[in-house]
């Protein structure tokens, strides 16, 4: 029979819940509003740190932003443990410190003319530490999000996670676009595309305060006080591999699917606006705004449909409307900025169905002893291969087949995988995520009392 033990989140006061979902939020926001800005600065980074052929130096700085990515499954394997030894609210207070400084002091780095081959090693460096740190960030924020989170609201406190997301990638754009407009093409050449970096400098300090003003989860403290959290790392490793190896692979089927479509849409598209269709670098910044605000309009009412309706019918939604429309989108983008507009916000919507349900939909995949660990590894592990790889590979693509259409079949390509992912997850909409049991398939667990076992 169920716990009737009270749920420590009910007597957490209003005001403590928004400012958890503030310092979440924050985070992920400075996060996002460095990926943005890279991604509409790559033409100055390509021509600051690899010049020469202006194609091969595009090449070259969108792998480096695929580089932060590689380590992120190593931020992912330390971050994650501790986490949930530690706690939620010490690591991510050290995450975005991190991830704030690193992105800061991109902004001062030298370029090639001043300090040689130095210059994009360095580059390369920073965007390690953003990635390393990144490992730890969003699962930690989504988390702590979830964990604070009442069961029958997660969906709805959770879209402002990605909300986040999303206004730090507009704020990008915006902060960009401001600079080009005020400025002259030598100033953004020269110092134009290295202010917004330094912006992330004041986010990080901004966000480093809200979340040390907070307390840790209550679902947390709750395991905690029970003497039930993880011990060691090769015990918690252990666990994932030998008991939870279901929801590490699903969750990284439904994670292909994401980022791929998120870094096509978010991280290529700029550079597709520009190097494959023509637009002008205002004109494109101009076409994302527009997208980002129509999207960041529509996330709260989406995380909010998904704790009335489920997370997999929003999904299921998202997946086959992508896999149907991605190419006939993409060929209305050739059409002239107005119908690129209209293309990019008709994929932009049905991608919100997903992104506005990650953070409820995530953490409730896993128990709470090994949620921030089982979370960050297959997040970041399918992210680094699937995500921030995305940018290079359609780029890549379109050079080998010289078909502009190939970042369409690659998403469609990622849907399918997301489809066949979940058919197998549970749904946990309402479900309770307390305890040591499986979200919505330990329905009878007694939260404390699998805490003890």
């Amino acid at each position: 029979m169920v716990s009737s033990i009270p749920d420590p989140r009910e007597t957490v006061p209003p005001g403590v819940l928004r400012r958890a979902i503030a310092a979440s939020a924050m985070g992920n926001a400075t996060e996002w509003f460095d990926y943005g800005v890279y991604a509409f600065t790559v033409s100055y980074i390509s021509a600051a740190f690899f010049p020469g052929d202006t194609t091969t130096g595009t090449l070259y700085a969108l792998l480096v932003f695929a580089v932060s990515f590689v380590v992120r499954p190593i931020g992912g394997l330390v971050w994650g443990p501790l986490g949930d030894r530690l706690g939620r609210r010490q690591v991510l207070a050290l995450t975005i410190i991190l991830m704030a400084a690193a992105t800061f002091c991109v902004g001062l780095l030298p370029g090639y003319d001043a300090i040689g081959i130095w210059a994009p090693l360095l580059l390369v460096l920073l965007r390690m530490i953003q990635g390393f740190s990144t490992g730890g960030e969003y699962g930690g924020a989504a988390t702590f999000m979830a964990e604070y989170s009442p069961d029958r609201k997660r969906g709805f406190c959770g879209s402002f996670l990605e909300f986040g997301t999303l206004g730090g990638y507009a704020l990008g754009a915006i902060v960009v676009l401001g600079i080009e407009l005020a400025s002259t093409d030598a100033f953004m050449q020269e110092w134009g595309w290295r202010l917004p970096f330094l912006i992330a400098g004041p986010l990080g300090i901004i966000g480093l305060y809200l979340r040390t003003k907070l307390e840790d989860t209550p679902v947390f403290k709750e395991l905690e006080e029970e003497g039930a959290t993880e011990h060691a790392v090769t015990t918690e490793f252990k666990d994932l591999v030998i008991n939870y190896w279901k929801p590490l692979l699903l969750l990284a089927g439904l994670v292909i699917a994401l980022n791929v479509a998120n870094y096509t849409l978010l991280g290529y598209m700029p550079t597709y606006l520009e190097t494959q269709i023509g637009l002008t670098s205002k004109a494109s910044l101009t076409l994302f705004i527009v997208g980002q605000l129509i999207m960041m309009t529509a996330i709260p009412f989406a995380g909010a449909l998904s704790d009335r309706v489920g997370r997999k019918p929003l999904w299921y939604v998202s997946l086959v409307g992508l896999f149907v429309l991605a190419t006939p989108m993409y060929l209305l983008m050739r059409q002239g900025f107005g119908w690129a507009v209209l293309a990019f916000a008709v994929l932009g919507s049905l991608y919100v169905l997903q992104l506005s349900t990650i953070s409820a939909t995530f953490p409730a995949m896993f128990p709470t002893h090994v949620r921030f660990a089982g979370f960050a590894i297959a997040y970041n592990v399918s992210t680094s291969l699937f995500g921030g790889t995305a940018p290079a590979v359609n780029e890549l693509l379109i050079d080998w087949t010289h078909n502009t259409l190939m970042p369409a079949f690659y998403m469609m390509g990622a849907c399918v995988i997301g489809l066949v992912a979940l058919k197998f997850v549970a749904e946990t909409a309402g479900a309770s995520i307390r305890g040591k049991g499986i979200p919505g398939v330990d329905t009878e667990a007694h939260p404390t009392a699998l805490a003890r076992e």
